[in-house]
């Protein structure tokens, strides 16, 4: 029987589009992550999210979302969050919440802790190249993130946050059997 808490799984989800400047910050770092060759690691990189990465979730222990944004607090943000009903009109483009949430839908459990990695970017024009400050920000979460992928640690990730922590909704109640 496999425990966790002597090799703990994370699964990866970075996104973004290296067509468009800092947005292609998420697949950058996900480059550097795949190099390191963690073995406890999967690594899935998208253009974006969709509710059918809830299935990337199964089995694993930790979640990690990673992506580059506007408006971001310089160099990045690393937070907890957990799942969220969003009303929306598709499925196209959803957030981390969101792939969460699906998760619940489907699996009728609770998805396992999710964090979320943004580093600042400043320019998303199509054509353009990383920013020269997106790779200072990209160098700085590289070196924040090294420490806690090579040990995965739920108390230790819940305290070197540096963003305000999302509060998952409470999961539906289900009628009772009858």
């Amino acid at each position: 029987m496999r425990n966790p808490r002597l090799n703990p799984r994370v699964v990866i989800l970075a996104w973004g589009n290296e067509s468009r400047g800092d947005d292609g910050l998420g697949p950058r770092l996900a480059s550097r992550i795949h190099a390191a060759g963690w073995p406890h690691v999967t690594l899935i990189e998208d253009f974006q999210l969709q509710v059918e990465h809830g299935l990337d979730l199964v089995g694993q222990d930790f979640v990690l979302f990673v992506d580059g944004g506007q408006g971001t607090p310089p160099p990045f943000f690393f937070r907890q969050t957990g799942p969220r009903r969003l009303m929306t009109h598709s499925s196209h483009g959803v957030g981390p919440e969101a792939v969460l949430e699906a998760y619940r839908q489907v699996m009728n459990a609770e998805p396992p802790p999710a964090f979320v990695l943004c580093m600042a970017g400043e320019r998303f024009d199509l054509g353009e190249g990383l920013s020269r400050r997106a790779l200072t920000h990209l160098a700085a979460a590289w070196g924040f993130l090294v420490p806690l992928l090579s040990w995965p640690d739920l108390a230790h990730w819940q305290s070197v946050q540096t963003g305000p922590v999302a509060v998952a909704e409470p999961a539906p109640r289900r009628p009772a059997a009858e």
